[in-house]
């Protein structure tokens, strides 16, 4: 089978290299632009990108598909399919007209919840225990098109939405080979989506903020889900400081926000009388360390609250 295949980050290259593996012809990779990194700003390829280049695929990098350009660059590579994996892009309708298979997008979550950016993220956030890919037809909507095969899995309790996402990138390589088999052999069936639909918005540092006055599982699911980025946040002592590691312990709360030490642990005060303890954070222009080891350098002093 012919396929334009269009995605961008890690999350994606798994289903590229599936596609490979199962003998598909990849006529071209379709991602977004290189990006400063580092703190020297160096342009760094986008991940799909790398393997692309490395597998002699020809790359093609639009700011937009919204174009004549970008339209006329589909018809003539002429796929069978398009194949759409965390791109980042919308595709316009012109464009997803012009495979005669249609257009597959592998989707992280079990839709039609977590529609949107980040469904990884926000299923972590959200507490979910079940989780999954869903491979559909796209239509000119957000994620809302016709399912044709879906997987799902656990959330493990202390499962960050990094470790998820490895986890359901794998999933997702094993389900594109099983639908394009299928919509090849003409056994594909496409269900409509129905039931409760939850959006699930790009993620920002100003999310990702923590509120002090909500109960410590809340808080531990937040601090799961905004990893490994950006990361969950506080203010302790007038300083950002970073969180990558917690648990709720059954310890007594008093006032949300109020920060004490007990066995050595970093231990923090929620809502509804419940505890967290921070097992690996990062101080404001310093290094990751344990909560234990933060807490030697910087102990609080009586009533001592995070902002």
């Amino acid at each position: 089978m012919r396929i334009l295949f269009m995605g961008t980050p890690d999350f994606a290259v798994p289903c590229l290299q599936s596609l490979l593996d199962a003998g598909h012809e990849v006529a071209a990779v379709f991602t977004r632009k290189d990006k400063p990194k580092g703190r020297g700003y160096t342009l760094s390829a986008p991940p799909v990108k790398e393997l692309a280049v490395r597998r002699g695929i020809p790359v093609y990098q639009p700011a937009t598909l919204r174009t004549p350009e970008a339209e006329e660059t589909v018809r003539r590579l002429s796929p069978d399919v398009i194949v759409v994996v965390a791109y980042g892009r919308i595709l316009p309708k012109e464009i997803l007209e012009i495979p005669p298979l249609g257009c597959v997008n592998v989707h992280a979550s079990l839709l039609p919840k977590y529609r949107g950016a980040a469904p990884i993220q926000w299923a972590v956030i959200g507490g979910e225990k079940v989780t999954g890919v869903t491979a559909m037809m796209m239509d000119d909507g957000i994620d809302t098109g016709d399912i044709l095969f879906s997987e799902q899995t656990e959330i493990g309790p202390d499962e960050t939405a990094g470790e998820l996402s490895d986890r359901l990138s794998g999933m997702g390589a094993k389900l594109i080979v099983k639908t394009l088999e299928a919509l090849r052999d003409g056994t594909a069936v496409r269900t409509p989506q129905t039931g409760e639909s939850v959006y699930a918005s790009m993620l920002s540092r100003e999310k990702s903020r923590v509120d002090w006055s909500r109960p410590a599982p809340e808080i531990h699911n937040l601090i799961r889900g905004f990893l490994p980025w950006p990361a969950a946040w506080t203010v302790y002592r007038n300083k950002r400081l970073k969180i990558y590691g917690s648990a709720a312990v059954p310890e007594p709360g008093e006032e949300a926000g109020k920060v004490f030490e007990r066995d050595g642990r970093f231990l923090v005060c929620c809502g509804e009388g419940t505890v967290l303890e921070l097992l690996e954070v990062q101080p404001e222009g310093g290094r990751r360390m344990s909560g234990k080891d933060f807490l030697r350098g910087h102990p609080p002093e009586k009533n001592t609250k995070m902002d």
